[in-house]
């Protein structure tokens, strides 16, 4: 049996980015994780998961949640010096 840590490493994804996409899609993480996973797959697959970040990043600056935001801005940074636009 695969534990969520299984499925996280085979992911491609960081606990971070799964966490903005749930947060996005309001969705289990492990449902984030299989969700994330096949977005990776293509191009544009990549730009939606950035957009999901950008999104989160705007929801918490509406909603004044400043930690939040701050931290959401990392995992896009991170998110897209990995996958850099081409």
């Amino acid at each position: 049996m695969l534990t969520f840590s299984d499925c996280q490493g085979l992911s491609g994804l960081t606990e971070e980015e799964i966490a903005a996409i749930s947060e996005h899609e309001h969705c289990a993480d492990i449902v984030a994780t299989e969700i994330g996973y096949n977005l990776l797959q293509s191009e544009q697959g990549i730009r939606l998961l950035k957009r999901f970040i950008l999104d989160d990043i705007e929801h918490a600056r509406a909603c004044g949640y400043a930690a939040r935001m701050v931290q959401l801005e990392e995992v896009y940074r991170h998110f897209d010096a990995i996958h850099p636009p081409h």
